[in-house]
């Protein structure tokens, strides 16, 4: 075989995969336009967001979109720290769906010291300080003022930041505490004594007992003392 005649098929076999090469999409593509489409729907605020695709499997192969990529979430707004985004090719067409995970740096109120479960926090047991954690800011705690009238829903390690989820309302009515039962019609008003028979915090539905009919109720925790039913 003559120099010149390998040299031509050393050249058409690297022209090859070059084309090949050319017409597979680019998976960083596809992970980027994943990202952009949560970007996009992040509220505007101070806080950074960090928005990361998982990695896609390298043996993947999709045909090179002649259009830009669009992408799909599940709603209008990713409502976690992880989402999946649909992302779509129109020619081809082709779909594939990508895990998304969602962070932000942001000040938070940290504990500085293990409180159990729930205990009240005040200024003097939190410092604020810049996390960055999972989720969006909004849950986050960041205002001292924010913490009266709650209580932790489970005891927590020095450290731990305070978020919407790990705080409780005050409990206002407890198991065995005498309450008034309250309930209306129109312009009437009626109480009866009763006794709770289970905690309850502001707007929670608890069981009370009349304690003069004996008969048990549901009814809504509206200050420490009345609970309202309905007729």
């Amino acid at each position: 075989m003559s120099i010149s005649f390998r040299w031509i098929l050393v050249t058409l076999f690297f022209s090859t995969c070059a084309t090949a090469q050319a017409q597979i999409q680019s998976l960083d593509s596809i992970q980027s336009a994943a990202e952009n489409g949560v970007t996009a729907l992040l509220p505007e605020t101070k806080a950074k967001y960090f928005v990361t695709a998982s990695r896609l499997d390298p043996r993947l192969r999709l045909a090179q979109c002649a259009t830009p990529l669009e992408t799909t979430l599940p709603g209008t707004m990713p409502g976690t720290a992880r989402t999946t985004v649909g992302v779509r090719c129109a020619s081809p067409a082709w779909s594939i769906f990508v895990p998304v995970t969602i962070e932000v740096e942001a000040q938070v109120l940290v504990l500085r010291r293990a409180l159990p479960r729930r205990s009240p926090v005040d200024a003097a047991d939190v410092e604020l300080q810049t996390r960055r954690l999972s989720g969006f800011a909004a849950g986050l705690i960041s205002d001292t003022g924010n913490l009266a009238g709650r209580r932790l829903r489970r005891a927590l390690p020095a450290g731990s930041p305070l978020t919407a989820e790990v705080l409780a309302p005050d409990v206002l009515v407890r198991r065995g505490q005498s309450v008034t039962l309250l309930a209306s019609t129109g312009p009437f008003e009626i109480r009866a004594q009763g006794q709770a028979l289970s905690d309850g915090s502001e707007k929670e539905r608890i069981r009370v007992q009349n304690v003069t009919s004996r008969k048990i109720v549901e009814g809504v925790v509206e200050n420490s003392s009345t609970v309202r039913v309905d007729l």
